[in-house]
């Protein structure tokens, strides 16, 4: 993923409310979200070139969900970001334990942010911190660089999924992620890829001939357990290319 924001609300009948943007080359193979044969009740798409994926839930209520972090001159890991969130999506660690074992890890990554949960507790990883976190209640917003860091098209989809949360509906979710404006000149960030990148990345949904948004997730969790996890996919220029909906 390069783009999440989400609303983590424990006590609320609807804890977990979240919009995600998958980025990447249009030619890195990769499956749909669904049912892995391999892991029965784990949910997600996967990156069919290293076996991962950048979000996934399970029948049991674990969630996890990963960003890469924007810097192109630190050192390539050896290993790939996507197993971080299928390893937590397979494994029985509360995501605080699970946490603390990959911060002793992250030598092995390129910089990325982890987002690993349960019906009750969510839990932050950004690789450059190094330290775990339990997040408190609140409306946030992932991108390329820390914890809300107020990108232009952070802001904007966070103020959105503010916006759907006394109903939250997938259509409303898929709705917000497909802003296709890029961000003024003036307001973009500088992280090191040049003026004409920085705007092709700056808007929530991406479109181009080789790069661009592969996917769009819409996740509801209630309190009772019962999950609505929506996936629209695409392909260049932002073409539709199928839609998968589950309800767990």
């Amino acid at each position: 993923m390069c783009l999440i924001t989400f609303a983590w609300r424990p006590t609320h009948a609807v804890p977990l409310v979240l919009a995600a943007n998958r980025d990447e080359f249009y030619a890195r193979p990769s499956r749909a979200l669904g049912e892995w044969a391999d892991a029965p009740g784990l949910y997600a798409g996967r990156d069919m070139e290293a076996g991962g994926t950048w979000m996934g839930v399970t029948s049991a209520g674990r969630f996890a969900a990963l960003t890469n972090i924007r810097n192109p001159g630190q050192p390539l890991g050896t290993h790939s970001r996507g197993e971080l969130v299928a390893r937590y999506l397979r494994g029985t660690l509360s995501p605080g334990e699970y946490l603390q074992h990959v911060a002793l890890q992250l030598k092995d990554y390129s910089g990325f942010n982890l987002l690993v949960g349960t019906a009750r507790e969510l839990w932050f990883l950004n690789a450059r911190e190094g330290t775990p976190r339990a997040l408190a209640a609140g409306v946030y917003g992932l991108s390329n660089a820390a914890l809300d860091t107020p990108w232009p098209k952070l802001q904007r989809v966070k103020a959105a999924l503010s916006n759907c949360l006394d109903d939250p509906q997938p259509e409303a979710l898929l709705a917000l992620l497909a802003d296709a404006e890029p961000a003024r000149e003036a307001d973009l960030p500088d992280t090191g890829v040049g003026l004409a990148t920085e705007q092709l990345l700056s808007s929530p949904f991406i479109a181009s001939p080789n790069y661009g948004t592969r996917a769009s997730t819409a996740l509801i969790r209630r309190a009772d357990g019962s999950q609505t996890l929506v996936e629209r996919s695409f392909g260049p220029y932002g073409a539709h290319l199928g839609e998968v909906g589950l309800q767990l």
